[in-house]
Formats: C-alpha cells, sequence, structure tokens
C-alpha cells in the first residue's frame, strides 16, 4: 500500500465517521473509495464495515448526553439491531454478490420521503394513541428488518433508523439521534464480529478507516447535535435522496 493510498483510506474514514452522526450513510465515502483502489467488493465491504465500527462507538460517546434516560429503549430496540445484523452478515456471506441491489435504491427513497413528512405522520399516529416511548411493535420490527440491511451492506442505514424512529417515538430528535447512534453500532458491531470470524479482512484498511471514523465521530458529534431539528431533518432527508440517486445509477 503506497502512502498516497493510505491517506485517500484514512480521509475516507475521516469524512464516513463525521457523516455516520449526523445523519448515516458514511459507507457512500468510504466503500466506493476502496472499489476506486482496487479492493474486490466483498473484501471492500467487509473491511469498510470493520473499519466503521469504531466509529460508530465513537459517535455513541459523542451523543453520551442525549442518551440519558433512553436504557430501557436502547436495551429493547438494540436486541431487534443485534438479530437483523447477525442474519445481515450471514446473508452477506451466503448470498451471491448483488443479491439486495435492486432494493437497496427504493429502500433509501421510501426512508427519505417517510423522514421528509414524518410530522405529519406522527401527529396522525398520536391522535390515534399509536405513538409510544418505545414505538410498539413496528418499530421493533423496523428495526429488526434495517438490522438486516445494515448488516449485509450498511448505507443509509442510518437515514432509514432515523425515519423509523421519529415517526414511532414521541422525543426529541437529537435524542433520537443518539438512539440512532447506539443501534447502529450494535448492528456494525455483530456484523464485525462475523466477518472477522468466517471471512477474509483487510487489516491495514481496517485500521485506517478506524482511525479515520474515531475523529469523524468526534468532530460529527460536535457539531451534529448543534444542528436544530428542521435542519437536521433537511439533512437527512438529502442525503438519503442523493444516496437513492448515486446507488440507482451505479447498480441500474
Amino acid at each position: 500500500m503506497t502512502l498516497w493510498t493510505a491517506l485517500a483510506i484514512f480521509a475516507a474514514g475521516l469524512g464516513a465517521g463525521t457523516v455516520n452522526v449526523i445523519v448515516g450513510s458514511g459507507s457512500l465515502i468510504t466503500f466506493p473509495t476502496l472499489l476506486a483502489l482496487g479492493y474486490p467488493p466483498v473484501l471492500a465491504n467487509v473491511s469498510n464495515n470493520v473499519g466503521l465500527a469504531p466509529g460508530s462507538a465513537s459517535a455513541v460517546v459523542a451523543y453520551r448526553r442525549e442518551l440519558g434516560g433512553q436504557r430501557a429503549r436502547v436495551v429493547k430496540l438494540g436486541s431487534a439491531s443485534l438479530t437483523g445484523g447477525i442474519v445481515g452478515a450471514v446473508l452477506l456471506l451466503s448470498l451471491p454478490p448483488g443479491s439486495f441491489k435492486a432494493a437497496v435504491p427504493f429502500l433509501v427513497l421510501i426512508a427519505s420521503l417517510l423522514m421528509a413528512v414524518q410530522p405529519r405522520i406522527s401527529r396522525w399516529l398520536a391522535t390515534r394513541g399509536e405513538r409510544h416511548i418505545h414505538g410498539g411493535l413496528p418499530l421493533l420490527l423496523g428495526v429488526f428488518v434495517t438490522g438486516i440491511y445494515g448488516g449485509y451492506f450498511g448505507a443509509a442505514q442510518g437515514v432509514i433508523l432515523m425515519a423509523l424512529l421519529a415517526i414511532f417515538i414521541d422525543d426529541d430528535l437529537q435524542r433520537l439521534n443518539g438512539t440512532k447512534n447506539v443501534l447502529a453500532l450494535i448492528v456494525n458491531g455483530i456484523a464485525a464480529v462475523v466477518f472477522i470470524l468466517f471471512t477474509t479482512i483487510s487489516w491495514s484498511v481496517v485500521v485506517l478507516i478506524a482511525a479515520g471514523s474515531i475523529i469523524g465521530g468526534q468532530i460529527g458529534g460536535r457539531y451534529g447535535r448543534r444542528l436544530p431539528a428542521n435542519i437536521l431533518r433537511v439533512c437527512i432527508v438529502t442525503v438519503g435522496l442523493t444516496v437513492t440517486v448515486v446507488l440507482a445509477a451505479a447498480w441500474h
């Protein structure tokens, strides 16, 4: 690995770690970078996942203040993320490459549109008495399915999680962002364990992405929590729509 290659991977990790804290989708920085540098897709995907896991931990630390009083919620939803992450990681190692490609842009697009109209949906659910402190069964199932997606590929996992959390849980958007960071850490962490145990990892890539994403997690946490709820929502929707276009153009 040349010095310039190492710097490119580190910089991609830094950008991904920063973006992941605020909205998610950092993999759209690191994964294409690895592909452009000549890494095979599956090796790039698993190495990227393992490398970004420490960045997810950094994001949780950065948002620790917003996580106050959310232990029960995190435990309940985290169990769904953990199970889903295991299933997604196993599917990645078992299914032919590209099996989920057709569905991914549509999933991200739907999540982005739901996030855009989230206030209206939330008000409607509140009038029906279906918006709860922990979100109920629909949210639990949604987090489980998102965990499968996150363990399999994961780009814009944060966008999907934020849409689900904001729709079904009555709480401040920044607090929900803290919850999102924990759930993403659980998915990335358990998928990383599966990949380390059962497939080949490029450890040089992992170290460089991890170093960058840890720093990026602190940068994103410092500035992301200052965003007003409406601005945060706009950022999430914008990133989600951009991800949809990029993935649809690249994969179809």
